[in-house]
């Protein structure tokens, strides 16, 4: 019975949410290059400059990289499953003290 208010207010809620109007930008004015809202056809000069080139990382550089992320990996592992493992363990005796009982 609890669980069936419980899903009925989570529906209500749901619907409360569907019915707000989404929040719409409003037009902006241009700016020109002082700052100031100037003439929407003002030109602005633009400079454009070559970037760097790309280059692939070097062997140790990707070496490094697997290593840190085999490193998260277990460390996360290691924390989910300590989670896990006390979350089942606090399971197992709550269990069996109401068994118990």
């Amino acid at each position: 019975m609890a669980a069936a208010w419980i899903a009925g207010l989570a529906i209500v809620a749901l619907v409360f949410t569907g019915w707000r109007q989404p929040a719409r930008a409003q037009p902006r004015t241009r700016r020109d290059a002082t700052g100031t809202a100037g003439a929407i056809g003002a030109a602005v000069e633009v400079d454009h400059e070559p970037g760097e080139v790309y280059r692939r990382p070097g062997p140790l550089r990707r070496l490094l990289a697997a290593a840190a992320g085999l490193g998260i990996t277990i460390v996360t592992g290691a924390v989910v499953a300590i989670v896990l493992a006390f979350a089942l363990a606090l399971t197992v005796i709550r269990l069996t003290g109401l068994l118990g009982r």
